[in-house]
């Protein structure tokens, strides 16, 4: 016959529960290298896309530019403006406004990098409910 709560010993009963607090502390620890891995997974994925699609935009970039230059450049021509005169604002105009739009993509980038989304939500949950059955317990 199995012995209840009440035929074991308190002694007993204390090492059982710090046999039990023990394995799950445990078992939240390997919780939380689970989900700290995901997250630099996630992240680490994020940056080589990043990475990758800046790389390639680049290039296209660099014609896009150049023939936006010189389209703009023909039409200060096309109003008399000195040729070469035209060439160097076209190329400031072009500039100014590729280094804003630059400014805002690289603001987004950082902000899907911040640290607030690499909280471990689904652990500190765990372990405000395992804290919550111990304090139960005793």
């Amino acid at each position: 016959m199995a012995k209840t709560t009440e035929d074991r010993p308190l002694a007993e009963l204390l090492g059982g529960l710090a046999t039990d607090i023990s394995t799950l502390f445990r078992k939240e620890i390997q919780l939380a290298k689970a989900e700290a891995s995901e997250k630099v997974s996630d992240t680490m994925a994020g940056a080589v896309s990043i990475l990758i699609g800046a790389v390639l935009a680049l290039g296209a970039l660099g014609v896009l530019l150049s023939a936006l230059v010189l389209v703009l450049a023909a039409f200060l021509t096309s109003g008399g403006m000195d040729p070469i005169m035209a060439n160097a604002i076209s190329a400031g105009i072009i500039a100014v406004v590729v280094g804003i739009i630059a400014w805002i993509f690289i603001a987004r980038g950082r902000s899907a990098l911040s640290a607030s989304n690499l909280n471990m939500n689904r652990t500190a949950a765990s372990l405000g409910r395992d804290a919550d059955i111990v304090k139960e317990r005793l």
